[in-house]
């Protein structure tokens, strides 16, 4: 069995860091990929626009008197 040293955990620690910071480099953010229902819902957003179906925040403001 080999002596594990100092100097050979250090090294296998560096190894861990470098390939950590590989990874981090190439993680996509979580939040900027659209699940299904994401899609869905920006689908039928998109429809209620083109179609004059939605209501502005001033005009909700006013309807609601605020």
């Amino acid at each position: 069995m080999e002596n594990v040293t100092l100097e050979i955990i250090h090294k296998d620690l560096e190894f861990v860091k470098r390939e950590l910071m590989e990874i981090k480099k190439h993680m996509v953010d979580i939040d900027s990929i659209l699940t299904e229902d994401d899609y869905k819902a920006l689908q039928e957003y998109n429809i209620e626009k083109s179609e004059g179906k939605l209501t502005s925040h001033e005009e909700l403001k006013k309807e609601l008197g605020l």
